[in-house]
């Protein structure tokens, strides 16, 4: 067997997972989409199929789900609203309500909290609210049921049609976003790296990376709703969006030109 034949047959066999892993990560943290953790796992796993070593012991399933969920951390960090300071202010209050809440027997109110931290009830409901919306924390074990332990749900054909999809998708994207990508996920360079490399901030490389997978997830989108339009996810413009998925037409099979369509001859390329 080839190394491409069997990086082909590790990424469809085990597709399912990031399909697992993206539904049980939404379920935590509902502000990040999840067909946006789906993109990001799909492109995981398809690069740790490329570095697995088989030589090393370790099954392919588990690599697999630690390279996911480390993307998923990447991508949710950089989704991350939350300052230093709204940070700090969630964390002095959630300890709070754990402390009475312990010693009272039940959960403790608004307006218990904010009495033992004197400050208003609005700063102790604003903070908790918060709290509820800041990334959850992926690297922690104990979060996790071990995926092989689990069932994971049957996937039919569209299996390899996702990484057809995914694979021509990455190559269509304008070519900055394209080179973040591949540097990012294929390459695993740290931003700080890449960003000094582009002569940009790293804050501006986050957003490149953001949207680049927001535009992956508007292929994936068009493409399994049979061609019709995806709901506006990406921020760039719909010249430019329109020439990436038009892009991804021209390097494809006949049933992604179907969906995507061709650039015409005299297109700028985004």
């Amino acid at each position: 067997m080839t190394p491409l034949v069997e990086r082909n047959r590790l990424v469809e066999e085990n597709l399912p997972l990031v399909g697992y892993l993206a539904s049980e990560t939404h379920a935590r943290a509902t502000h990040i989409p999840r067909e946006e953790l789906a993109a990001v796992g799909a492109l995981a796993l398809v690069t740790a199929a490329d570095a697995f070593d088989p030589t090393l012991g370790v099954p392919f399933g588990a690599y697999a789900r630690r390279r996911i969920l480390g993307a998923f951390a990447d991508e949710m960090r950089a989704m991350d609203w939350a300052s230093r300071g709204i940070r700090k202010r969630i964390k002095e209050t959630t300890a709070v309500r754990d402390t009475l809440t312990a010693g009272l027997g039940r959960t403790a109110t608004v307006a218990e909290i904010a009495t033992a931290m004197s400050v208003p009830t609005d700063v102790v409901s604003e903070a908790l609210a918060d709290g509820a919306r800041t990334v959850v924390t992926l690297e922690d074990p104990s979060a996790h049921t071990l995926a092989s332990d689990i069932p994971l749900p049957e996937e039919s054909a569209m299996v390899s049609e996702r990484r057809e999809v995914l694979e021509h998708a990455v190559a269509a994207l304008p070519e900055r976003m394209r080179l973040i990508v591949q540097a990012v996920y294929f390459d695993e360079r740290p931003v700080k790296e890449i960003a000094e490399e582009l002569g940009v901030s790293h804050s501006a490389v986050s957003q490149q990376r953001s949207e680049a997978m927001r535009l992956l997830r508007d292929a994936l989108e068009k493409y399994f709703a049979d061609g019709q339009e995806p709901t506006a996810v990406a921020r760039v413009s719909m010249a430019v969006r329109d020439a990436f998925f038009a892009r991804i037409g021209e390097t494809g099979s006949t049933r992604l030109t179907n969906v995507f369509g061709v650039a015409p001859a005299a297109s700028a390329i985004a």
